[in-house]
């Protein structure tokens, strides 16, 4: 069963979401918190699962992915079975950055990175296209990522 959080809790994930490398004792003289209330309320969101983990925020232009894409995919009927897997499988490529598992006219929103229009289709042909699981792709370029708030209402 899950806890609601509270209002600590919603700031201390605001600030995190924000700059995931504050210290302990910045993020609790922003909240007005005890560093040590901090560190345990912080700690309590990561056992309960709520932080998933601090992961760096990259800048794939600066390293040689000049070109994101999100692609649409939509997989055969007779492999509706195995999504899930196929999700895991996607979300393990080289250049794939997110894979989204949604509802609608397609089955996976998979966001990638890539060096040039030449890397994106080989991506999606030889990758994406090439599974038998595939039934059809279509990529819509990303012309900027704006990151949105971080946490829900």
């Amino acid at each position: 069963m899950h806890r609601p959080l509270d209002a600590i809790d919603r700031e201390i994930l605001t600030e995190l979401v924000r700059d995931g490398r504050l210290p302990n004792n910045v993020l609790a003289e922003r909240l007005g918190i005890a560093a040590s209330t901090c560190l345990l309320r912080t700690q309590n969101l990561m056992k309960r699962g709520v932080i998933r983990g601090f992961r760096a925020d990259v800048d794939h232009s600066l390293v040689g992915a000049d070109l994101q894409a999100i692609v649409s995919v939509r997989v055969r009927p007779g492999a509706r079975g195995s999504l899930l897997d196929l999700g895991q499988r996607l979300a393990h490529e080289p250049g794939v950055l997110n894979v989204y598992f949604v509802a609608g006219a397609f089955d996976f929103l998979v966001h990638v990175a890539a060096s040039d229009t030449e890397g994106l289709r080989n991506f999606v042909t030889q990758t994406l296209s090439a599974r038998p699981e595939t039934e059809s792709t279509q990529t819509s370029l990303v012309f900027e990522h704006i990151p949105g708030a971080g946490i829900a209402l």
